[in-house]
């Protein structure tokens, strides 16, 4: 693997033998490594696990949070070639070279984690074909991480409905809940379902106007991947629903809340990657253990009047969560599904229901 500095870290290939380019970001999370895989919040970033051993019980047929892995490449310090697990269907290698996304291991991720925690984020390279001189070469050529929709990368083609075969005619009297794909997670579909919601995911390019026609009871805006900066498509749809609807956005989607209110977002150093980031509830003052996945903020000082402050993270002070003063619309910077992560905050959508059958 070569960094953008000029590092170079050698390893073992495993999964595909293939080159892949992305930026390079780490995640804290002990255990998940599927469910990290297959967030599309990872579109276009090799991704470095902290947990020195990953593999371990496999690749299983639940834990899927999309159609296909997400990420550019794999990182990580070892690598189990034996996984022992009741559900395991086939192992971390065959996975990845299925999907042809490349793997290295036997690198030391410790160094690599704080060399990106001190010197903030950066592109980087895996290959097996190339010397790191030809790596570095090519990797310089492309374009920056934040130039980059990757949300049109991963968003849904169609709009479909989840779970439609459960839904019988006299289930037709529950909320209708429009999920805007901007790299959702199927774990928001499942929750906002055992809820009690009927679901449908429509893609990010769907206008107000005809997301508006699907007679929704409330819209939620999905995490995603990439910079909010360059979804000038998404904040006009976003600004054109505010009021119509109750609405929830969640990591990225509470970033176009805030870019349609006229706020500013700016590129954390490393970014929040984890399950065990703390963030204290301003309403109650009590801390929660979130899950989370981004690597840009909204800046509080550009927050227009009627909006306040929510929730803030301990371990840097940005914003976590804001909502409208009277009008029935949140956000939460982090990842209330978890996925992996603890469950500590899926009283959001809990909430979000509430305010949706309130409306």
């Amino acid at each position: 693997m070569v960094l953008a500095d000029g590092s170079v870290y050698q390893g073992y290939c495993f999964g595909a033998e293939a080159d892949a380019y992305g930026e390079v970001v780490f995640n804290t999370s002990m255990v998940g490594y599927q469910e990290m895989l297959t967030d599309p919040s990872y579109a276009g970033q090799i991704l470095v696990p902290t947990y020195p051993l990953i593999g371990n019980y496999g690749i299983n047929e639940q834990d899927f949070e999309s159609d296909k892995i997400q990420v550019s490449g794999f990182v990580v310090r070892e690598e189990c070639y034996q996984p022992n697990h009741y559900l395991s269907v086939k192992t971390l290698h065959q996975y990845l070279a299925e999907n042809g996304i490349p793997g290295i291991s036997g690198v030391d991720t410790r160094a690599i984690t704080r060399k990106l925690r001190s010197g903030g984020v950066m592109m980087g390279a895996i290959t097996s074909n190339m010397t790191p001189q030809q790596a570095l070469e090519q990797l310089l050529k492309l374009p920056d991480y934040g130039e980059t929709d990757f949300v049109k990368q991963v968003t849904t083609e169609a709009p479909y409905e989840w779970e439609p075969h459960s839904l019988e005619k006299a289930l037709t009297s529950l909320p209708r809940v429009v999920v805007i794909d901007c790299g959702l997670k199927y774990s928001i579909l499942r929750i906002m379902r055992r809820m009690g919601c009927r679901v449908t995911a429509v893609p990010c390019t769907m206008s107000a106007k005809e997301i508006l026609a699907l007679k929704p009871d409330g819209i939620i805006l999905s995490p995603g991947p990439g910079n909010p900066a360059v979804l000038d498509y998404l904040v006009e749809t976003v600004r054109a629903l505010i009021g119509k609807k109750p609405i929830m956005g969640i990591c990225l989607g509470g970033q176009l809340i805030s870019l349609a209110l006229g706020c500013q977002t700016f590129k954390l150093k490393f970014g929040h990657r984890g399950g065990n980031h703390p963030v204290r509830d301003l309403s109650t003052g009590k801390i929660h253990i979130t899950a989370q996945n981004h690597g840009y903020v909204t800046d509080p000082t550009t927050l227009p009047e009627g909006w306040e402050i929510t929730h803030v993270n301990l371990n840097d002070g940005t914003a976590e969560g804001l909502r409208h003063k009277e009008l029935p619309v949140f956000s939460i910077q982090y990842h209330s599904e978890a996925s992996p992560g603890p469950w500590d905050r899926i009283s959001h959508f809990e909430d979000f229901v509430k305010m949706v059958r309130k409306a």
